[in-house]
């Protein structure tokens, strides 16, 4: 057990107030990590590391910063090496897709809101946690992708398109850092019972249909998605990067 032992580590989780981000900060936790808990509200962040520490006695930090905004993320890690010394693990989780819009009815404001959040804010904050973690010895950056990255979907471009970009730069990132000891992945997820799942639940079908994307035919629990998040984390995926863990029960 001592591979997925986190201990003395310490992780960021963006969009870690609830669904899988909270999921992924408790996991993180629970195997013995200290969690700076972010998305954009401080009083969300605030109460989930109460909650967080309260569940599992791990160290925790509220760490609230709007994820699209590139000049105020240097403050946040460095809010995050005040509060803790280190940086070894950032799970780039946070990501929006606010309504289904059909392309020909897309507009730039919305096309860029989207890419702002999904694929800037991953890449600046990597970009400023990763000399961090080579300062440290090497660390481990997890970006949170969609199985609508290799899919699509109606309604999805630039959510699934920004994914899907995502999903290459974890390869780019994997590349150029290796030789620091940062490792790189990403975890697919598909349907899981999050806010954002339910928020489309208007559309008719719509979460029958998310089930029976699955070989396994059902929604899954937040808490499904700990232990790819703990491995990808952890000394036991030491060999592993640039690789992409899809944790959806089975899509063809």
């Amino acid at each position: 057990m001592e591979l997925f032992d986190l201990t003395g580590k310490v992780a960021i989780v963006t969009g870690g107030t609830r669904g899988l981000g909270r999921a992924m900060a408790t996991g993180l936790a629970e195997a013995g990590a200290s969690v700076a808990i972010n998305s954009r509200k401080a009083e969300a962040c605030q109460l989930a590391a109460d909650e967080i520490t309260a569940d599992t006695g791990a160290a925790t930090f509220a760490a609230p910063c709007h994820i699209s905004e590139w000049n105020a993320l240097p403050d946040l890690v460095d809010a995050v090496m005040h509060r803790f010394g280190r940086i070894d693990i950032l799970v780039n989780n946070a990501g929006i897709n606010p309504v289904s819009m059909p392309i020909a009815e897309m507009t730039e404001e919305y096309w860029d809101k989207l890419y702002s959040v999904n694929l800037k804010g991953p890449l600046r904050l990597s970009q400023l946690c990763a000399p961090r973690m080579a300062e440290g010895g090497g660390g481990s950056i997890i970006n949170v992708l969609t199985v609508g990255a290799y899919i699509g979907g109606a309604g999805m471009a630039p959510y699934a398109s920004s994914k899907a970009a995502l999903r290459t730069l974890t390869k780019v990132m994997a590349q150029e850092w290796a030789s620091t000891g940062v490792r790189v992945n990403a975890i697919a997820p598909g349907s899981f019972d999050t806010d954002m799942l339910r928020g489309a639940a208007e559309i008719p079908g719509f979460l029958e249909g998310s089930a029976n994307l699955s070989f396994q035919k059902r929604i899954a629990a937040p808490d499904e998605i700990k232990g790819a998040a703990v491995y990808l984390a952890s000394a036991a995926s030491s060999f592993v990067t640039g690789t992409v863990m899809a944790v959806h029960g089975g899509v063809s």
